[in-house]
């Protein structure tokens, strides 16, 4: 990560921490006012406000199921990062294999917002509910 711009590599951290459960970091890259906004229509589709929502947020859907993530690319510039995730899903016997794409904003070394939304957006609600 050496070589990666800074918001990329702000990111990044973020992604290996939920990977990990490691909310205490999480906690440190997210701005105390961060906005969270996910597409679709399942229980865990729409916006929280707040680090303590969004890291409830988090809890909640790795308490729902095993989430594995593989980072296809990652683009970034001084404000924004995106990263295109090639994410698995498993509860019990039901999986999702889903393409996501998450954007962010980034101010001041902080996560101050994200976007996701996945490729197949049917699947994700039918396995999310």
């Amino acid at each position: 990560m050496g070589d990666m711009h800074p918001s990329a590599q702000l990111v990044m951290s973020g992604f290996q921490a939920f990977a990990e459960g490691d909310m205490a970091t999480m906690k440190e890259i997210l701005a105390d006012n961060v906005a969270w906004h996910t597409s679709g229509r399942s229980k865990f589709s729409g916006s929280r406000q707040g680090v303590d929502a969004v890291l409830q947020f988090f809890g909640e859907v790795s308490a729902d199921a095993q989430i594995e993530q593989e980072l296809h690319a990652i683009l970034a510039d001084d404000e924004h990062v995106v990263v295109l995730v090639n994410s698995k899903a498993t509860r019990g016997d039901d999986t999702l294999d889903a393409e996501t794409i998450f954007v962010f904003h980034v101010n001041d070394g902080k996560v101050t917002e994200c976007w996701s939304t996945n490729f197949d957006e049917y699947a994700a609600d039918a396995f999310w509910g």
